[in-house]
């Protein structure tokens, strides 16, 4: 008997992406209705699959984050899927602004642009690693999630010469076999407490969308590209952070890596 009905998860998982961000991620993810469950114990192994795989709290793949502990006013902005062209403007911003920032690069896009992944690394940022090809981790075998984050981290390091500390999984997917992964290459994982929905919203509702959700140690997750692909559009991106960053200097803010927001 197989331990969890993947036409089961498939109706689950996007249900509880809702739960967990009512920016509706729903979207974003495949979705299709579900044949019933042939019993209530294998649904209900089915459903705590489903939590783990993308509840942001969730410590059942792996150990992993979401905020820091807020006792003070800071927050970190992250950025997934990079780097990308539209990678060096975003630097050029958070420079002007003295903001740090956390990148979770792809390996074959470090590969593809490994002066902008050294960049990155130049200008002070936080490097994590976001697998080699942006694949969904559900269903995939813990061999093939291990090569993607093992390639991933082996090209961001000699790439940049920084050895990434923390992960995030493309989509916020996490599966079976990520512990292993993590405890061999010593990631934390680090999931968001918002997230823009960048990659397809205007700049004027990011913006809206994460300042009204900013607290102290928050994450947030933008995007300086998209998955995998070369010259992504990542304007709104940027216009969105030029209206960001501001607000929050006012409120009080100040900006951090994940990994000091975690330690506060």
């Amino acid at each position: 008997m197989r331990l969890f009905r993947k036409d089961y998860l498939t109706w689950v998982i996007p249900r509880i992406l809702f739960l967990e961000d009512d920016s509706n991620l729903l979207e974003m993810r495949p979705f299709k209705f579900a044949g019933v469950a042939t019993s209530a114990a294998l649904g209900a192994v089915s459903a705590a699959a489903a939590y783990g795989c993308v509840s942001r709290s969730s410590q059942i793949f792996g150990p992993s984050v979401y905020r820091g502990p807020g006792r003070r006013r800071t927050i970190a902005i992250t950025f997934d899927d990079g780097p990308s062209e539209g990678t060096l403007p975003i630097l050029e911003y958070l420079y002007k602004e003295n903001v740090w920032s956390t990148f979770f690069q792809c390996g074959m896009n470090v590969r593809r642009l490994p002066h902008i992944a050294g960049q990155v690394a130049a200008y002070g940022h936080q490097l994590g690693n976001h697998t080699y090809s942006h694949p969904r981790l559900p269903f995939k075998s813990p061999e093939f999630i291990e090569r993607e984050f093992t390639e991933a981290q082996k090209i961001i390091t000699e790439e940049t010469g920084f050895t990434p500390m923390l992960l995030r999984a493309p989509y916020g997917f996490r599966w079976l076999g990520l512990r292993e992964v993590q405890q061999k290459l010593s990631l934390l994982g680090v999931m968001w407490t918002v997230i823009g929905n960048d990659w397809r919203w205007p700049a004027q509702r990011i913006a809206k969308h994460v300042l009204s959700r900013a607290t102290p140690g928050g994450i947030v997750c933008l995007h300086d590209g998209r998955c995998v692909q070369p010259k992504p559009d990542v304007s709104n991106t940027l216009a969105a952070l030029r209206q960001i960053v501001p607000v929050l200097k006012d409120q009080g803010y100040r900006f951090e890596i994940v990994s000091d927001l975690i330690h506060a």
